[in-house]
């Protein structure tokens, strides 16, 4: 069962980070680097500062040290260069509640389109692929506010998608979603890091963060630890920050989190 770990140069690179927000430290000097073409995702208890983390690598928040995003400083790209390259799908976002599905999902394609320009054929077929991809195609002509929460977290996910990123940032995005569809949600990260794209999320579902290449352990705004997901130093470090309320066990060529 084990995922050996190369070390390919990172998509993203947290190099002394540090944040507060109204003026209480949220993050301390996070030194993290991820790689390219790996799924990492970031996991530990409430308030431990991974939404934070997360929205600090998408360049949302003002902090102290420095982002890299595929080897360059966050400011030296420009916006649009950037938004082509790192795509963002946040908690509990809006998507406009009178658009229709395919104009939700084709918000995506902003950073690729000029001023006021009309959808182009690369456009349309991005989107569709997006659709498709999130099995939310059918619902394309319908307001997004007539959906329910699971199939909004799915149009959200196109849109994302739709960006064709080389980076993917999402925070919580199996809200609302249930086992099936969290399930597509995971072969789908697979095919994406397949495809050579790198995939950071944030996850309360210990048992789906297990299925990560690298876990990110966050505590009291550190990190705790950043490892494989079947290293055993990593189980420890898991287990640890949560109180060992929870154990690390081996279920066939996986691992699964059960309470103690």
């Amino acid at each position: 069962m084990s995922r050996t770990l190369h070390t390919p140069t990172a998509a993203l690179h947290a190099q002394g980070i540090g944040v507060a927000l109204g003026g209480t430290p949220v993050l301390h000097d996070i030194d993290l680097p991820l790689p390219a073409a790996r799924w990492a995702s970031v996991v530990g208890p409430n308030g431990a500062g991974k939404s934070t983390l997360l929205k600090t690598l998408a360049g949302l928040l003002p902090h102290s040290g420095e982002v890299q995003l595929q080897g360059r400083p966050l400011p030296q790209w420009r916006g649009r260069e950037r938004a082509r390259c790192l795509a963002w799908l946040g908690q509990g976002e809006s998507g406009g509640e009178d658009l229709s599905v395919w104009d939700v999902a084709m918000l995506g394609r902003l950073p690729h389109q000029a001023w006021l320009a009309a959808p182009s054929d690369a456009d349309r077929v991005a989107v569709e692929q997006a659709l498709r991809a999130t099995q939310a195609w059918d619902w394309r002509d319908r307001s997004l506010g007539a959906l329910s929460g699971g199939e909004r977290q799915r149009v959200l996910l196109a849109r994302l998608l739709a960006v064709q990123a080389d980076v993917l940032l999402m925070d919580e995005p199996l809200a609302n979603l249930d086992p099936p569809h969290q399930a597509d949600w995971l072969l789908l990260v697979r095919e994406l890091v397949a495809q050579g794209k790198t995939v950071v999320s944030v996850l309360h579902e210990i048992g789906m963060a297990l299925h990560a290449d690298q876990l990110v352990v966050m505590a009291q705004g550190r990190v705790a630890h950043c490892g494989a997901s079947d290293d055993p130093a990593t189980h420890q470090a898991l287990e640890q920050v949560f109180d060992h309320r929870i154990a690390i066990h081996p279920l066939g060529d996986q691992w699964v989190a059960l309470p103690r």
